[in-house]
């Protein structure tokens, strides 16, 4: 990211005590930019500044959720939750680094980017849509702040109390995306009264390796059949733990155990709500949790196991990931970012056989997934609700490690304005959607056959 965030028309969402606000918060990171850049620094007005800062944040946050009130705004309880998330969980984590580190100059730098890109998203996606029709409701159905926060600290708690890892809580809002060489286990559980509970845990597989493995003194470098099956009683035990913290799981008994592919995961998930959906880095890996309550009795996706099939059908299973890495080590990773469901379903099989495909419905998700799962090309739609192409691209173009991501615009318009709109931007171009699926394939081949140039190419 640059040194300066500068104010530009379209951050101004038409809310004056909001857009006011947003341009003072600008001003203060600005500040903090120049200070950062002095060579002599005094610890104590470093503080102050940071202080200074999140004063400001957490007021404005207030008078947000005040004028959202008084308009009757429907999205002020996910909007609420979103700036609570941002106030306890990534402010506190920012601020305990640069107090361990005695504000140095890395941790600085830190806290400044990741302060300015949230102020920037927030900006664009969810503030903007107080006063448009879309609404950002990807996470209604979870469950009240105080459960998520214990939910949170449980997770933390166990993971240390098993692995001896120091994990922090890098998302309470997990939309799926893949992280490296992923083991995706799924867990159901039902009551007399025919409810259920499926528990989603996924591991990288680093993770398992260094942990499980470093316990029962493994020396494999991937994870085996007998690491995945200590695996999954480790994971058996965590989730067990985690219900005797919650009185409403008493009475669920395990009706059912199962490991997913990629593939299969995105697709339960897409078909839940979660009620916990959480992301961590345990500093030896990634870890997902994840919740969902429903009464479908329907689990056709996965590999079941069983106490007298496990053996066998975790080996195939592992088998089976194992020849998929090595398809996936010689493909290129395509991004598909896209708010519409059967776009992305066509697009994921077209373009699957050649290329490792990953999909995202809005722009938060895809800078996740660029950060988890890095893309060789985005395919990124023009035209999405809340926060259109455009934006997501200037997002993306804003971290100093993504600029250098091709990214080819999918759309139903190219048209001269909407070129120069982002031409400075630096987009291999425009791929339109309206021309036959095999010519969408070859243009993409095309561009992984030769480089484009400097300039805008569009894709008919």
């Amino acid at each position: 990211m640059g040194n300066q965030l500068v104010w530009k028309d379209r951050y101004n969402i038409g809310v004056e005590i909001i857009d006011r606000e947003h341009r003072k918060l600008f001003r203060i990171l600005n500040r903090l930019f120049d200070f950062g850049r002095q060579e002599e620094k005094s610890h104590w007005v470093c503080q102050e500044a940071v202080k200074y800062f999140k004063d400001h944040a957490l007021q404005h946050f207030a008078d947000e959720e005040d004028y959202m009130a008084s308009i009757g705004y429907e999205g002020l309880k996910t909007h609420r939750h979103i700036h609570r998330t941002f106030r306890e969980t990534t402010l506190p984590a920012l601020e305990k680094e640069l107090e361990t580190t005695n504000y140095s100059e890395e941790s600085v730098s830190h806290f400044l980017s990741v302060c300015a890109g949230w102020l920037v998203g927030h900006t664009l996606m969810e503030d903007r849509a107080i006063v448009s029709k879309e609404r950002v409701n990807h996470w209604e159905n979870l469950l009240p702040e105080e459960e998520q926060v214990v939910m949170g600290q449980t997770i933390i708690s166990l993971l240390h109390n098993m692995f001896q890892v120091d994990s922090r809580l890098l998302s309470d809002c997990y939309g799926g995306e893949k992280f490296g060489n992923g083991i995706y286990y799924r867990l159901i559980y039902s009551s007399e009264e025919n409810k259920r509970w499926e528990f989603f845990l996924i591991f990288e597989e680093k993770l398992i390796v260094s942990t499980v493995g470093s316990v029962m003194s493994m020396k494999s470098e991937a994870v085996n059949v007998m690491l995945m099956n200590a695996a999954r009683y480790v994971a058996k035990q965590l989730v067990e733990r985690v219900k005797g913290y919650f009185p409403a799981l008493n009475g669920f008994q395990i009706a059912g155990e199962q490991l997913l592919t990629y593939e299969q995961f995105q697709r339960v998930f897409e078909r839940q709500s979660p009620q916990f959906s959480m992301l961590f880095d345990t500093q030896k890996g990634y870890f997902a949790y994840c919740m969902t309550s429903s009464d479908q009795q329907k689990s056709e996706d996965g590999v079941s196991i069983m106490t007298e099939n496990a053996m066998e059908e975790v080996r195939k299973f592992l088998d089976h990931n194992e020849a998929q890495k090595r398809a996936a080590d010689q493909k290129k990773r395509l991004l598909v970012v896209d708010d519409s469901g059967f776009m992305l379903h066509v697009m994921k099989e077209l373009l699957g056989r050649e290329y490792e495909v990953t999909t995202a419905k809005s722009g938060m998700s895809a800078l996740t997934g660029i950060t988890l799962h890095r893309p060789d090309l985005i395919l990124l739609d023009y035209e999405m609700p809340v926060c259109n192409g455009k934006q997501v691209l200037e997002m993306i173009r804003s971290e100093s490690e993504f600029t250098d991501i091709p990214v080819i615009f999918l759309t139903n318009r190219a048209d001269r304005e909407s070129v120069k709109e982002v031409i400075s931007l630096r987009p291999e171009g425009y791929l339109a959607k309206s021309q036959p699926l095999e010519a969408i394939k070859s243009e993409v081949d095309q561009f992984f056959e030769k480089k484009t140039g400097d300039e805008i190419h569009v894709y008919r």
